[in-house]
């Protein structure tokens, strides 16, 4: 990077500054490039002059040519390093970065399996006590959209039968009651007529490992596993993949964010938007049904 002006004067003096500090080739190359992109925005000017709404249009100018969040970020703490140097050399009076924060980066979500995967999973036929346990397990999880650790804590007293309801304590220890379909409640009876030959007499888990305790995180996750490959199936299957196709499922068909929030104990709607793959849609035609001024007269 030639020095042309007042900037790439400053640039080049804080480059060959890490470099006498031994940082390595690779992360001088990186602050080159990150620099590159402070001077392409705002040109050849002094680096005092730049404020804190000129970094922000520069951000800003670099996220609509396509940078994503993470390089984003990477991109404003480089620059945030510049100015403090700057200042320490006492070339500018306040860090024009203090105070910005990078755009927050999107949430990957895992894929939900399809429908016709769970379908799949959970229609093997049960070949010994623990395959019937397995059953049990994945069916409720799916039926109920439980979390790992609901399904691990669930407590035999916790499955209403009769009524068709479990009753969990999730995140916050918040307490809900979701229903339970037919098929889950079928194969827990199933589990529940063998469980007393492997279960230890004091422990009040519903599901149990092969010791008799309380089933481990690691052993549920292992039989999920096992269970998808008996089964042929190539999505990747993991226990919170089936909560997530819990939710998708549900609001696929329904199109109730509000009782999918409940369902899933979130005490935060927007949680429950970000946590599905939303039908926009489907949202829009709603919209257009119910919102007294959605429609043009």
């Amino acid at each position: 990077m030639q020095a042309q002006g007042p900037l790439s004067s400053a640039i080049v003096e804080f480059l060959t500054s890490l470099s006498a500090h031994h940082y390595s080739p690779a992360t001088v190359d990186t602050y080159t490039i990150d620099l590159r992109h402070l001077l392409e925005r705002v040109g050849e000017v002094a680096p005092s002059s730049l404020t804190s709404h000129d970094i922000r249009r520069a951000l800003a100018g670099l996220h609509g040519q396509g940078l994503k969040a993470r390089t984003l970020a990477r991109t404003l703490s480089a620059w945030r390093s510049f100015f403090n140097f700057l200042a320490r050399q006492n070339l500018l009076q306040a860090n024009p970065c203090l105070g910005l924060r990078p755009p927050k980066s999107e949430k990957k979500l895992p894929n939900a399996p399809s429908v016709d995967a769970m379908a799949h999973l959970l229609e093997a036929e049960p070949d010994g006590v623990w395959a019937v346990r397995d059953q049990a397990m994945f069916e409720l999880m799916y039926s109920a959209g439980l979390r790992r650790a609901e399904l691990i804590g669930l407590d035999i007293a916790g499955l209403d039968l009769t009524g068709g309801e479990v009753t969990v304590t999730g995140k916050g220890s918040r307490t809900r009651v979701v229903p339970v379909g037919k098929p889950a409640l079928e194969a827990a009876r199933n589990w529940l007529a063998l469980r007393p030959n492997v279960a230890r007499g004091d422990t009040e888990a519903l599901f149990v490992g092969a010791r008799g305790a309380r089933i481990s995180a690691t052993v549920l996750a292992q039989a999920l596993k096992q269970l998808a490959l008996r089964q042929g199936i190539t999505e990747h299957m993991h226990p919170h993949a089936l909560r997530h196709a819990f939710a998708s499922h549900v609001l696929q068909s329904s199109g109730d964010l509000r009782a999918v929030q409940e369902m899933l104990g979130h005490a935060s709607l927007s949680t429950t938007q970000i946590y599905t793959h939303l039908d926009f849609q489907h949202l829009a035609q709603v919209y257009d049904q119910t919102h007294p001024r959605a429609k043009k007269k």
